[in-house]
């Protein structure tokens, strides 16, 4: 038998070749899939990481002999200490990593830097135009109160928006397959750095939406690679944090944004009409360009060179990224194995029709429609694009205390708008809550989920208490402005440890490796869009129902959030990418009664204070008694 032919043989026993068959037959293969190693002796799985090495001239001895241990880490990492063979340092090395996950190679530090910067450069895209449009809207002529003006400022700020939804989100497969993970950031960060030089010279109000849509080439494609390439380089006890610092570093840069709009608001515009707002709309372009420089010097996804038979490349580019080659073989051994298990699913073409038609892509899409949606209309971006508006409408002239001695104007409330609210989801707690659960760190007790069932009915409250502000006498301005401003600080402190990093974080794992660029598109042109909405109806949502109906209209929204997240939002947490395959397993109807039973524990533990004990839903028992009632619920 030749090796290739030893290689076909491997894979035939990984996953059945019939894609589809009874609840029974897809309950087992689905088990097979969630650990395709299980039940090979360790002397099978030497002989199989001998072989993918040397098929794939991996290296020298010493690269073949790590994938042979490699391969048997794979089966159970964490039971390292019964494999034979391994040499104190490399067991040391083993066991740090789940005594100090935090300790990484630099390479892993840097692709940590990339990605925080990537995410800065899309916080600073959406919010330099908060305190532009303070004044470019009267320079363009639509700064009246009619209806025709609200709706051209509406769709002047949400342009970028509209272009991500419909066009350049959908970019990202062929963008990725083409370019790569890094290639694609990079060729973003262009696009962003020209639109928002754009922005800074145009004269007119269709001007300056042309310039802004194309500002989307460069916020779509990179806003779903980003995370996409987190989650991918990542080892499973950081990731959740990694891809998390999406959300972090871009609230980060929403506060620079902020920074950057107050520092040229009194810019002398006698010279050069508008050379404030000009300068705001232009500063954008300053963290793209240190992406450009910087992407290179980090090393491409092992995932993607997989995908492309690169099969040494993978393994040269995860050798950097973690501390030993025993844990990069072990990590590249594994995810190989599920590659072929999902390649042998042969369930088609049509990516897109196979988050649908597929039961467990179709429970991870739901999911992720979800939250995404949520994170739009939880109403967060009404207060990123339209604070200034907002606080304009309270008082035309008023003082921050702590800036009183800066600005005279009520732009002076866009800062501590954005450093209060934003600068809660910089705290380390914040990175240790979306990672919980895992098997190595059962101390803490959130995760993904239980974050948003938090913190939901916490941000509707502060937006009823902002909106319902508005209607304090205006002879008591003190109290009302402060009311108004703590509302907003309040709801930014609630959404920044939930709804702001869970969503992109839940995306970009809950897919299979097969659909996985589909599946984070159509999350992000879902997000995208009702982003577009928020912006473009805004102006005149607040005319038709007035502030405090608008306020309370987003509020609603937090609560239909929360009952869609605790009936057909699966946790995640403490998984690995592949194992959340065993996850999406279970059938809607069976989670959304688990959901509603939790509502009945909740109240037994907390409020009666009895010593009731948690459902546990994702066992493998119970996985198996909700594929053999039916699958395909």
């Amino acid at each position: 038998m030749t090796e290739k032919e030893k290689m076909d043989a491997l894979s035939e026993k990984v996953v059945p070749q019939r894609p589809f068959g009874t609840a029974a037959e897809r309950a087992r293969r689905n088990a097979k899939l969630s650990n395709p190693l299980a039940g090979f002796s360790h002397t099978e799985l030497r002989r199989q990481g001998r072989t993918f090495a040397e098929l794939h001239e991996m290296g020298d001895e010493s690269d073949i002999r790590a994938f042979e241990l490699g391969a048997v880490l794979a089966q159970s990492p964490e039971r390292y200490t019964n494999v034979a063979g391994l040499t104190n340092q490399e067991k040391g090395v083993l066991r740090r990593e789940f005594t100090h996950r935090w300790s990484q190679p630099w390479k892993m530090y840097a692709v940590i830097t990339l990605c925080s910067l990537s995410a800065a450069v899309q916080g600073m895209d959406q919010t330099v135009v908060n305190g532009a449009q303070i004044f470019y809207k009267y320079q363009f002529g639509i700064g009246d109160e009619s209806s025709r003006n609200a709706w051209l400022l509406g769709l002047i700020n949400s342009a970028p928006y509209l272009c991500c939804a419909f066009i350049s989100c959908w970019l990202t497969v062929p963008f990725n397959y083409w370019l790569g993970r890094r290639g694609t950031i990079f060729i973003t960060c262009c696009f962003s750095a020209i639109a928002c030089l754009w922005q800074g010279f145009v004269s007119t109000w269709w001007a300056m939406f042309v310039a802004r849509f194309m500002l989307g080439f460069g916020i779509g494609p990179k806003s779903a690679t980003v995370p996409i390439y987190a989650a991918e380089t990542a080892p499973p006890s950081i990731r959740g944090a990694l891809v998390m610092q999406w959300h972090v570093w871009t609230a980060f840069r929403i506060m620079v944004g902020y920074a950057s709009d107050l520092i040229f608001y009194n810019v002398d515009s006698t010279i050069i009409v508008g050379l404030n707002w000009r300068c705001m709309m232009a500063s954008a372009m300053f963290p793209a360009l240190v992406v450009c420089c910087f992407v290179f010097a980090c090393p491409e996804s092992p995932h993607w060179y997989m995908r492309q038979k690169q099969y040494y490349h993978a393994y040269r580019s995860i050798c950097t990224l973690r501390h030993h080659k025993i844990q990069a073989a072990r990590d590249l051994y594994y995810m190989h194995t599920l590659l072929e298990a999902e390649d042998k699913m042969n369930l088609g073409n049509n990516k897109m029709l196979e988050l649908i038609k597929v039961p467990r892509n179709r429970r991870a899409t739901l999911a992720s429609q979800i939250v995404m949606f949520m994170q739009q209309f939880c109403g967060v971006n009404v207060i990123s694009y339209y604070s200034s508006e907002i606080f304009l409408e309270v008082s035309p002239i008023y003082l921050s205390y702590f800036l009183s001695r800066i600005l005279n104007e009520s732009s002076g409330q866009i800062l501590p708008t954005g450093c209060i609210s934003r600068l809660v989801g910089l705290g380390p707690n914040q990175l240790a809550l979306i990672d919980t659960g895992s098997l190595h760190n059962r101390h803490i007790k959130v995760g993904r989920r239980n974050l948003l069932l938090l913190t939901f009915p916490l941000m509707s409250m502060a937006l009823l208490f902002t909106g319902f502000s508005f209607w304090i006498p205006e002879s008591s301005h003190n109290a009302r402005l402060a009311c108004i401003a703590v509302g907003t600080y309040i709801f930014g402190i609630f959404y920044s440890p939930g709804e702001g990093p869970v969503p992109f974080t839940y995306t970009a794992e809950v897919y299979p490796l097969y659909v996985r660029s589909y599946g984070m598109a159509l999350g992000t042109a879902t997000m995208w869009f009702c982003n577009f909405l928020l912006g473009v109806t805004w102006p005149s949502l607040r005319a038709a129902f007035t502030i405090q109906g608008a306020f309370a209209w987003h509020a609603a929204w937090c609560l239909v959030g929360w009952w869609l997240i605790l009936l057909f939002m699966p946790e995640t947490k403490g998984k690995t990418l592949e194992e959340l395959d065993q996850v999406f397993s279970v059938p809607t109807r069976f989670h959304a009664r688990y959901g509603i039973r939790q509502i009945g524990y909740f109240f037994k533990r907390y409020f009666l204070r009895r010593g009731v004990r948690p459902e546990v839903l994702y066992e493998r028992e119970e996985l198996a008694k909700a594929h053999d009632v039916g699958f395909n619920a």
